[in-house]
């Protein structure tokens, strides 16, 4: 370390770090590498089209196999973050991709064009999953279009960071919980109609849920009540053998991040993982091949935590 005096007092912008050394490595709690600079966006879920540096979606040197050939996938949020990193790779295993997303058009049609330029098809449906009707309406598009599904996603969802429990106001409670678990009850509940044996329902909740992040109360709640839906789903769907899981993801660089956070805590998101960084999305991806592929017959009711060591799970 050549370089060990507060930033602050050289008239630095120190990111909410102690330091940063001469060689761009800032320090929290230990060594860690700059790798996302200070950025923020007015609206959610965020767009990732604008970001800097852009999120890393794709793994040049996966070798595909087939495991979901002929099955129909639907991936709320697929436009973008780990969703479009879930879409891509179902498509490069031979599905077929349902993405339904709010409004990030720009994002939508560029992972449209993805999935179409490897050989892949793709389903864009722009819709506002907090509506019952509305969740209900994708469904049946789904099946007007594919005929069948096999696999839901529930992916969409947003955060707002506030300091205080009084800072939440009621309209953003509400619009939290909808986003992120009523969403998610909806889709799964029309869903279910079609969904036949062998197949493999996957939400995502937060390694907040397991720690308790302080600045998103009202996303952690939605995000634990996810935990909780999948468990009993699971139990209850285990007859019909049709699985149910949960991944919960640690931190991700996705456009969900500043669209939330304050500019200044970007550059130390991850930074507390054992791995010292925070992940990219083509690195949780292959985790959703698993659940969705007959890989994990057996596995259903798991939360499945990936987050470079930051939570054992």
């Amino acid at each position: 370390m050549k370089d060990k005096f507060p930033l602050k007092q050289k008239g630095i912008d120190d990111y909410g770090l102690k330091y940063i050394d001469d060689e761009g490595y800032g320090y929290k709690c230990k060594r860690y590498k700059i790798e996302f600079p200070p950025q923020s966006q007015d609206k959610q879920p965020g767009d990732e089209y604008v970001m800097e540096p852009r999120p890393i979606f794709e793994n040049p040197n996966y070798c595909p196999s087939g495991k979901l050939k002929g099955k129909v996938a639907i991936v709320t949020g697929g436009d973008s973050g780990i969703g479009r990193a879930v879409s891509l790779l179902y498509a490069k295993e031979g599905a077929r991709l349902a993405i339904v997303y709010y409004d990030e058009h720009k994002d939508a049609f560029e992972t449209k064009k993805l999935i179409e330029n490897i050989g892949g098809e793709v389903l864009l449906i722009s819709t506002d999953l907090k509506c019952s009707l509305n969740c209900e309406k994708v469904i049946e598009e789904v099946i007007k279009y594919y005929g069948k599904i096999d696999i839901l996603v529930n992916n969409a969802g947003v955060q707002f960071q506030q300091k205080s429990l009084r800072d939440i106001t009621d309209e953003q409670f509400d619009y939290t919980l909808k986003s992120n678990i009523y969403s998610c009850f909806y889709m799964t509940k029309y869903a279910l109609k079609y969904l036949k044996e062998n197949a493999s329902i996957i939400n995502v909740s937060s390694i907040t849920t397991f720690y308790g992040e302080p600045e998103l109360i009202d996303y952690v709640t939605s995000k634990g009540a996810i935990v909780g839906f999948t468990r009993s789903l699971a139990t209850n769907l285990a007859p019909k053998k049709i699985r149910v899981n949960a991944v919960a993801p640690g931190f991700f660089w996705t456009a969900l991040q500043p669209a939330c956070w304050e500019k200044a805590k970007i550059p130390t998101l991850g930074a507390d993982s054992p791995m010292g960084r925070g992940g990219q999305t083509y690195e949780i991806a292959p985790l959703f091949v698993y659940l969705a592929s007959s890989d994990s017959s057996y596995v259903t009711g798991q939360v499945m935590h990936i987050n470079g060591g930051e939570y054992k799970g």
